[in-house]
């Protein structure tokens, strides 16, 4: 399995910015996917997830801000993300899941990931 994430740039703040993660030999059926964070100096951090039903879950951060949302057919999922702050600057990564266990918010429950691109929102 192997993803790739495209999108990110540099962006002012209260601006929008979407990024996109393809998923090649990611085949199985239900589908757990999530994005994460990481900014200088800190810790990763989860974004957003959503379960094979669809179900998405946010950071509290991010919340009414960020969208996830995914296309099936074509492995695609994707991170909308408006009213941009410069607090969320970072390298973002998409992950996925091999089976669809353990909390959506832990990168260790994660088994594939992305190799991350990079947003920039200056104030």
């Amino acid at each position: 399995v192997q993803l790739a994430e495209s999108g990110g740039g540099s962006v002012q703040a209260g601006g929008s910015l979407r990024l996109s993660c393809v998923a090649s030999g990611y085949t199985t059926i239900r589908k757990c996917m999530g994005f994460f964070r990481q900014a200088p100096g800190k810790e990763r951090e989860v974004v957003a997830g959503i379960d094979p039903d669809g179900t998405t879950n946010y950071a509290t951060s991010v919340k009414s801000r960020f969208t996830i949302s995914r296309d099936d057919a074509k492995n695609i999922w994707f991170l909308q993300m408006n009213s941009l702050k410069s607090e969320d600057t970072g390298v973002y990564y998409c992950a996925a899941k091999m089976w669809c266990i353990g909390d959506w918010a832990v990168a260790g429950t994660y088994d594939y990931w992305g190799q991350g691109t990079q947003v920039t929102v200056s104030s």
